[in-house]
């Protein structure tokens, strides 16, 4: 046999063999593959909590949400109202300009923009307090949750529970035990 011949009789061989070995190392690994998790599976308890939900329909959050609506609630309408009345203002600019003078048009131009200022910062410092405060209550919210969790992964045992997954089945969700432990009364 020439070099040529016996280079693919050589390839021919090898990819023959790795064929051969391929299907039965394809069948042990791909039950190695199915054995491990289903092992690992039965031996832990995951639970995941959905928090977004659990800030969203639990009794303690609406109260927070509540309570933040309540102590803002009478500013923000100050804001609106506010700001309505500016937008009012520069309509009736926009309107008169024509037949304002001058000086007229250009005192009431500053007078918008320095008002509109006003109301900018005003809303600014409204966003900020109400950022901190809704930061304060959530978090007295999520500590409470997070306790409850703590309960429900000592007491049922659970290996590991997630808060933040990409897919979670219905099997490990564990979000409306949370929830119904939450609204629960003196939790």
């Amino acid at each position: 046999m020439d070099s040529c011949h016996l280079a693919s009789f050589a390839a021919t061989s090898r990819s023959a063999l790795l064929r051969r070995l391929a299907a039965p190392l394809a069948a042990v690994s791909m039950t190695m593959a199915l054995a491990v998790p289903a092992a690992l599976a039965q031996e832990l308890k995951i639970g995941y909590v959905n928090s977004e939900r659990v800030l969203r329909e639990a009794v303690p959050a609406k109260a927070a949400q509540a309570k933040l609506e309540t102590e803002f609630g009478k500013r923000e309408r100050e804001l609106n109202d506010q700001g309505a009345k500016l937008k009012s203002a520069a309509d009736k600019l926009d309107k008169d300009a024509p037949t304002l003078a001058e000086g007229e048009r250009t005192r009431r131009q500053r007078e918008l923009v320095e008002q509109d200022r006003d109301l900018q910062r005003k809303r600014r410092e409204f966003q900020e307090d109400l950022n901190q405060r809704r930061n304060e209550e959530l978090a007295g919210v999520v500590e409470r949750a997070n306790r409850v969790i703590k309960q429900i992964f000592d007491s049922e045992k659970y290996d590991i529970i997630l808060q933040e997954v990409v897919f979670a089945g219905p099997r490990v969700d564990i979000t409306d035990k949370v929830i119904k432990a939450l609204n629960a009364p003196g939790k």
